[in-house]
């Protein structure tokens, strides 16, 4: 074995962390009858020579040496390096694969092909690997085949040629999994694959073996999925519900004789044509569950098999935006007894309501009743769900204003490092705006260091958080103003803000007039807004305001201007500062100053052709700024408008931002482009911002902020969008 791997230059290429020298020593770790030295390999592995899905000088070069290991038997543990060659030879790269690379990137394209024409070039062993004594190499086997042989006639008939004499469950489901793969790279076959995969999925088969192949329908053949898909795939997990896993004995294998005959008669022995479905006696005898994932020995029993979610995870994502079928099945397994199925669906549900816009308050609801359970992981990940859906929550309000009273050591959550954050059923009943969360932002605000998020849940409150604006300014007043004091006062001065306790202005005066020189900026800055915030309540501050009008620094200069005008309302007194501001070189300063002039209204009507110049600079943040400012500076939509609808189909991130205007211009009359295009984003299924495997904390927020302002813009609708 290894032979003529020393021979490899393996010191003049590179992996993700250097020079390959220590390949050989990672391939080698590969055969170690060492379990701990196995797993170490691997890790590198994918940690380097393979990292992230890149392929190297190094990666192709390994190549003959992983397939020395996958066909040697006296190899532990094939079946994870048969995947690893799978993940180096599956990456397809069609025609609009290969147009996003730049010169930059045509070597690594061309390792991408070069990697593929190799694993191809061997798959022909991942044949003989389909009857390997090794369940995890015939788990990952079929695979391989269909990601990578180049005759899927001939994977899609092994697949059902062994489906019938195959002893392992896992392996059934995944010679299943591989025949929709077959049909997804190859059309031509499609048909035939998804004929197969209706006949497992029909009445007759395990249960298993059935979800299985729903959930292959769903990627490969969705409408060939009966149209009473919901009441079936309940059925199934109800069926799988019960049966507690077999911790011992040998699992029961097909009998090669007569099994397997009428195993091969029940799968593909079943007409073409409409017929009587297989009976039950016919079909092949399930294998012990969890053979390869070993179900723990405390706590179990009786619960469905781990694969289950990943079948559901599949169905769902085929299923697509067929939100409401969605929801149906997560509905019902948030019913079930099953810890395990409703830590999935919590999961599940998480991931339909950040992509897919829809109808969710009985899903909510059931989402909130697990916060009762006595189970600290359910609650906790069911609190997960709900802190990030902003008003969509309501429906288990009740259920986290329970959770919060009886839970005050889950208020604020510490971290090893950084300052501490609200919990989250306290941020979830906050963001909905309940009154009850009161107690606990309270005894927040009482604690060593104040929560780092605590102005934003106070925001959401708005004046009824007016109660705790005491504390707010006692805890304001005793900050010690060095060089944490940003991390200190910023919380508070955001929360004085958002309140708009002008009560509190001694407190952020006597910040403002000592920021400390580290991230003095930020500090200030934080100070200013919650003195802008006060309106002319804050009039003891105008010589501070003014003084800072004349700050080096531009951020100083347009937050004191701003605040000035809230305090003041004198355009000219801060009209000269906001126009300098349009000398900034930082875009986030130009587009204060540009936002703080919108403000003025006419009386910044002179900067309009400053603003129309905007519009052509090459952040496109500023230019939907300018186009919004020189509307209200001018009066005027008929140059802003065309520029925002431009610039909302150029980038989804900029919606919100452009219906805000739309909105505030009454620009969207009846046959108008800004109607059309407001109204087709109504239409959508799929969120504006959502992309996949990537989200952040607040996207569904946006969305549906998103879909209220449109609603406002279009005529005949008055309804209010979410609180800002």
């Amino acid at each position: 074995m290894f032979a003529g791997i020393d021979e490899v230059d393996w010191a003049s290429m590179e992996h993700a962390y250097g020079p390959a020298g220590d390949v050989p020593a990672m391939l080698r770790g590969l055969a170690s009858a060492d379990a701990a030295e196995r797993e170490a390999a691997l890790d590198g592995m994918y940690g380097a020579v393979h990292h992230q899905g890149d392929v190297y000088a190094c990666t192709l070069a390994s190549i003959p040496f992983l397939f020395e290991l996958v066909v040697d038997p006296g190899i532990q543990d094939r079946g994870s390096i048969v995947e690893l060659l799978t993940s180096i030879g599956g990456i397809d790269l069609d025609e609009d694969d290969e147009e996003e690379f730049d010169a930059d990137e045509i070597e690594g394209a061309a390792n991408y092909a070069m990697a593929a024409t190799a694993v191809t070039a061997g798959a022909g062993v991942f044949f003989e690997l389909m009857t390997d004594e090794d369940p995890g190499v015939r788990l990952c086997a079929p695979l391989a085949l269909a990601a990578l042989h180049d005759h899927p006639d001939r994977v899609l008939a092994l697949l059902r040629e062994r489906l019938p004499v195959e002893p392992d469950e896992e392996v059934r489901l995944a010679l299943v999994e591989a025949a929709g793969r077959v049909a997804l790279r190859h059309r031509l076959l499609a048909g035939e694959a998804a004929a197969w995969l209706t006949r497992l999925a029909g009445e007759g088969f395990p249960p298993g073996l059935r979800l299985a192949a729903l959930a292959q329908l769903a990627r490969c053949a969705p409408d060939a999925l009966p149209g009473d898909v919901v009441r079936v795939v309940t059925g199934l997990l109800r069926q799988l519900r019960p049966a507690p896993a077999r911790r011992s004995g040998a699992a029961p294998a097909l009998d090669a004789q007569t099994g397997a005959a009428e195993a091969v008669a029940a799968v593909d022995g079943y007409p073409e044509a409409a017929g009587e479905p297989p009976v039950e006696e016919r079909v092949a005898p399930v294998a012990r569950l969890g053979q390869l994932r070993a179900l723990s020995e405390e706590g179990d029993a009786g619960t469905t098999a781990p694969w289950t979610a990943d079948l559901l995870r599949t169905l769902h994502v085929g299923l697509d935006d067929r939100v409401a079928e969605r929801t149906a099945l997560l509905t019902d397994q948030l019913r079930s007894p099953d810890r395990r199925q409703r830590i999935d669906a919590l999961r599940m549900s998480s991931a339909l309501i950040r992509v897919w816009r829809g109808s969710y308050e009985e899903l909510v609801r059931l989402v909130g009743e697990q916060l009762a359970t006595p189970d600290p992981g359910l609650a906790e990940a069911a609190s997960h769900v709900l802190d990030d859906l902003f008003g969509l929550a309501a429906p288990a309000a009740d259920a986290l204003a329970a959770r919060v009273t009886a839970d005050p050591g889950a208020w604020v959550q510490g971290w090893p490092s950084g300052p501490p954050a609200l919990g989250g059923a306290v941020k979830a009943l906050a963001r909905l705006g309940d009154v009850r969360v009161l107690p606990a932002l309270a005894a927040a605000l009482e604690g060593p260091e104040v929560p780092h998020d605590v102005g934003f849940a106070i925001d959401f409150l708005g004046a009824a958080a007016a109660p705790l604006a005491g504390v707010l300014r006692r805890r304001l007043g005793e900050v010690p103003l060095d060089a944490r004091a940003h991390d200190r006062a910023g919380p508070l001065l955001a929360s004085v803000a958002a309140l708009r306790a002008d009560e509190a202005l001694p407190e952020v005066l006597r910040v403002l007039r000592g920021v400390p020189e580290y991230r003095g900026e930020w500090v200030r800055t934080a100070a200013l807004r919650a003195l802008g915030s006060f309106g002319p309540a804050a009039h003891g501050a105008v010589p501070e305001l003014r003084a800072l009008l004349r700050s080096p620094g531009a951020t100083s200069a347009i937050e004191a201007a701003k605040a000035l005008w809230a305090v003041e309302g004198d355009a000219g007194a801060v009209l000269p500062v906001l126009i300098e501001g349009l000398r900034a070189e930082r875009v986030h300063e130009l587009r204060s100053a540009v936002n703080a002039l919108g403000g003025l209204g006419a009386g910044a009507a002179v900067v309009a052709p400053r603003l129309r110049a905007l519009l052509g600079h090459g952040e496109q943040w500023l230019r939907v700024d300018a186009a919004i400012a020189l509307w209200e500076v001018s009066g005027r939509a008929d140059e802003s408008v065309p520029a925002l609808l431009a610039e909302w189909e150029m980038s989804r991130h900029v919606r919100v931002r452009v219906a805000e205007g739309l909105a505030r211009m009454g620009a969207a009359g009846a046959g108008s482009d800004a109607a059309h295009v407001l109204r087709a984003e109504l239409t959508s299924v799929r969120r504006h911002n959502a992309m996949d495997g990537v989200f952040g904390s607040h996207d569904t927020y946006e969305d549906e902020k998103l879909l209220a302002l449109c609603r406002r813009a279009l005529p005949g609708n008055t309804g209010k969008g979410p609180r800002t």
